[in-house]
This record gives structure tokens, sequence and C-alpha cells, in this order.
């Protein structure tokens, strides 16, 4: 028996429209949003509740095999909510993790949405503890490649762990599985992580409350692709621990440790 193309498109056709459906909302919330300073704080919340629920679809939804899709579509959706500064400001970042707890489960291999995760959800979410748990649950089904240079994940975690819930001890042990993972790299870039990731956890071995690690580990934000106003914040977190920045003409970050540890 012949199948017709219909058969073949309606999975897909039936998701995108899923999508349509969901994503139809933010141009909404965008036309809200253009005279932003005469939009009371209560409505910009309402209309996040409604981003909020529609994101809550997507963590239940069938994908019909689409599950990249579903990720890349949702992490589109996160980078405008994210980059709207004026709204942010206003009314904060409290649906930052369900954006990934929708990406990272549709796809627990897309290594740039964990640095997201952290720097939306620990740092302006104020909310390390959520962060974790999803980096914690993915982490399970992820190997030293899978995907691959996967010891960033275990570096985002310490760094959480360590900046923002001050826990020492556990950032130590993300560290080191940071080190042991990198260690399977035969190349530059693994060799300098092994490193870095081994000098850090000596610091908090040495020194469980030790202001270069955290210097350290800021830095570490510093030199990932931050938007500015993280950028600004690392820097400032960095002089305030007594280390110094300097930065060149290329834009690449020097920074200095503490005299005292």
């Amino acid at each position: 028996m012949l199948l017709s193309r219909e058969f073949f498109i309606t999975p897909l056709f039936a998701l995108c429209c899923i999508l349509g459906i969901s994503f139809s909302q933010y141009p909404r919330l965008q036309k809200l949003l253009s005279s932003k300073d005469s939009v009371s704080i209560e409505s910009l919340r309402k209309e996040q509740q409604k981003h909020k629920l529609s994101l809550e679809l997507f963590k239940n939804i069938p994908s019909f095999g689409f599950d990249n899709l579903v990720a890349d579509w949702v992490f589109i959706d996160f980078l405008q909510y994210f980059g709207d500064n004026e709204v942010r400001d206003r009314i904060g970042y409290e649906i930052s993790p369900d954006f990934f707890e929708v990406i990272l489960n549709r796809d627990p291999k897309f290594l740039e949405a964990y640095l997201n995760l952290s720097v939306s959800t620990s740092l302006y979410a104020g909310s390390p503890e959520k962060a974790i748990k999803i980096m914690d649950h993915n982490l399970k089904s992820l190997s030293a490649k899978v995907p691959d240079r996967a010891y960033y994940i275990w570096r985002y975690k310490g760094t959480d762990e360590l900046l923002f819930l001050g826990d020492s001890q556990a950032a130590r042990n993300s560290f080191l599985k940071a080190a042991e993972w990198a260690s399977e790299y035969n190349n530059e870039e693994g060799k300098n992580i092994v490193y870095l990731s081994q000098a850090t956890a000596k610091f908090l071995a040495n020194n469980p409350d030790s202001k270069n690690a955290r210097v350290a580990t800021w830095t570490m934000v510093l030199q990932n692709k931050v938007d500015e106003k993280t950028r600004e914040r690392a820097i400032k977190e960095i002089e305030s621990l007594g280390g110094k920045v300097e930065i060149n003409e290329q834009g690449v970050p020097t920074i200095s440790l503490p005299e005292k540890d």
C-alpha cells in the first residue's frame, strides 16, 4: 500500500503548529512592551506567566522525533527573553530555568545551553539550586566526550556551587571531575582545562574560603562568550576580591590574583 506524502509530514506539521502557537505569544509580548515605561509591572508579570505556561506545555508535548528542533527553537526564544534588558530590569529573570528544563531535557548534549543556564539562572535569577539540579540531572547521561568538551559542564557546575552557594567542597569535586574529563583530550585546550581545574581544586583544598579560587572562577565567567552586563559583573567581583583585570586591545583579559589569599 502506498502512503501519501501528507502521512510523512503530519508529525512535523503538527509540531510546527504547536511551536507556532506558543511562540506567537512572544510578538504579542513585544508589542505590549513597545512602550515599556507605560506598561505596569502587573501587566508584564501576567504576560510572563503566559510565557511560563507555554514552556510548561513544551515539557510534556510529544516531539515526534524532533527533540533537537524543539530545543533549538526554545533556545532562540530564550535569547529573545534574556536579551530584553529593559523588561528584565523591571521584572527579573524568574522563568529562566523553565527554558532550560525544556531545552536540556530535549537535548542534554547542547553544550552552549549549560553556560546560558548558569549565567541566567544562577547569576541573574538567583536560583543556583535550580541550575545545579538541571545540570546534575543531565550529567548522568553524558560522558567525557559526549558532547565534545563536556568538561565545561562540570566547570559551570563548580562555578555555581562556589560563587552562588558557597559550597567549596562540592565545587572542588566538580572541578576535579572537569579535570578528569578534560584529561581524555590530547590537545592544548584539554591540557589547559586540566591545569586550571586542578589549580582551583587545590586552592579550595588548602583554603575553602580562598579568594584565589573565587577570582579564578570569576575569570572563567569573564573568559566565556557572555553579554556585557555579565562581563562587567565578573570584573567587579574580581576587583572586589583584590584581583586586578587588564583588557588588551583585542579584548582579552589578563587577571592578577590577590596578594593575600
